[in-house]
């Protein structure tokens, strides 16, 4: 695994490609429910920033990029060069799940269901 063709991959791959580059590590809390280390990030899912200035804030998912590969939550912003105010976009590697939302798929892996 060169890192350059890794890098290549990650922004010249197919999208079915990139979109398994969106997992996110599970909370050891939620662990005993799910039996995936590392589940796909959903819009709605509850995060847990580990990493940046938002540093151990908790919020909702509001936007999962698959082009981007980069995860938008709610009420994390930033300003931009003229002052207007934006989304803040989060690698999904610097975050923790803490709670998912339910759906058909995620039922799957769900352990004792």
């Amino acid at each position: 695994m060169k890192r350059r063709k890794e890098r290549k991959k990650k922004y010249s791959g197919k999208m079915h490609e990139k979109k398994a580059l969106l997992n996110v590590h599970v909370a050891k809390e939620l662990k005993e429910k799910v039996a995936k280390r590392a589940v796909l990030v959903n819009k709605g899912d509850t995060v847990t920033v580990m990493r940046g200035a938002h540093k151990g804030k908790s919020a909702k998912v509001k936007k999962v990029s698959h082009a981007k590969g980069l995860v938008y939550l709610e009420g994390m912003t930033m300003r931009n060069a003229r002052g207007v105010e934006n989304m803040a976009p989060f690698q999904p590697s610097n975050l923790k799940l803490t709670a998912l939302k339910e759906s058909e798929y995620r039922k799957k892996f769900m352990k004792g269901e």
